[in-house]
């Protein structure tokens, strides 16, 4: 790769990290919000970088000593002319010599001074935050793995519910209700909970659900809630629910199913930062 597009590389990562984290919230579908502050660190040492590269082109290229030594010396008297010429048939027919071995050692390797052609290549995810950044990870990896495992609790971390109704919750505090509350509080508790569509893998039913991650996206997991009496909604569509559990084992056991009978659903924007289990909007 070239010194220019080797310039042009920096400069436009540090526009994409800086487009995706100052004028855009599009960092958010892959690092969590508290990374924002690096990237934007990040963003900026790169714009330096390149601008002070592309700057560097700039610069005239200084006369070698090779190039000094071309010149002629048109001082120099006869009889040293001669022998000066002599010399220098000499010096020739060893440099001549010199030259042909050095390149015929060079014959049998490569020359690695410069980064391979697929180099190039690393322009692509720098131009993708620019004009066509990767999709929010949704419903095709959730319909792919399992439920997340929500942290065992003891009976006495469980607060007695609020009277709302509906009452908001999240997914995560839904499921450990009904997994594990022993006095079973959800029990006929109509309940609010905002999440995306993900059709069940064996196209029967579909699940309300949210992805969390630790700290990028490749960390994803899903929490999940079984829908149930209402078609399912498209793909990727984010909705808020309301409805009751859905009898299925033994409530504050893991083996009561997390599920819901839905009574409403609504479609919703989907939240600044989708990948967090949040509370659902407040209500109109």
């Amino acid at each position: 790769m070239k010194r220019p597009l080797q310039a042009l590389l920096l400069l436009v990562s540090g526009l994409g990290l800086l487009h995706a984290t100052v004028f855009t919230d599009l960092y958010l579908r892959y690092v969590k919000e508290g990374m924002r502050p690096l990237l934007i660190a990040s963003g900026a040492v790169l714009l330096l970088l390149g601008a002070a590269e592309a700057w560097s082109l700039r610069k005239p290229t200084a006369p070698t000593l090779n190039d000094a030594q071309a010149a002629p010396d048109h001082t120099a008297q006869p009889h040293q002319a001669h022998e000066e010429t002599d010399h220098s048939h000499h010096a020739h027919d060893h440099a001549h010599d010199h030259a042909h071995d050095h390149d015929h050692s060079h014959s049998h390797g490569h020359d690695h001074s410069t980064p391979p052609r697929i180099a190039w290549l690393l322009l692509l995810p720098a131009l993708s935050l620019l004009f066509y950044a990767p999709p929010a990870i949704g419903a095709y990896s959730a319909s792919r793995e399992a439920p997340k495992a929500v942290a065992v609790k003891d009976q006495d971390e469980f607060d007695p519910l609020p009277a709302t109704s509906p009452l908001p919750m999240t997914l995560t505090d839904f499921t450990s209700r009904v997994q594990q509350d022993r006095a079973k509080a959800i029990e006929g508790r109509v309940v609010r909970m905002t999440g995306f569509a993900t059709p069940d893998g064996s196209g029967d039913g579909w699940y309300l659900t949210r992805s969390i991650f630790s700290c990028c996206a490749a960390d994803t997991q899903f929490v999940k809630v079984r829908a149930h009496g209402t078609p399912a909604p498209s793909a990727d569509t984010w909705v808020t629910v309301t409805g009751t559990w859905h009898v299925g084992g033994t409530l504050g056991t893991n083996s009561a199913d997390v599920a819901l009978d839905v009574r409403t659903i609504e479609k919703v924007p989907r939240p600044t930062n989708g990948y967090t289990d949040a509370l659902p909007p407040l209500a109109d």
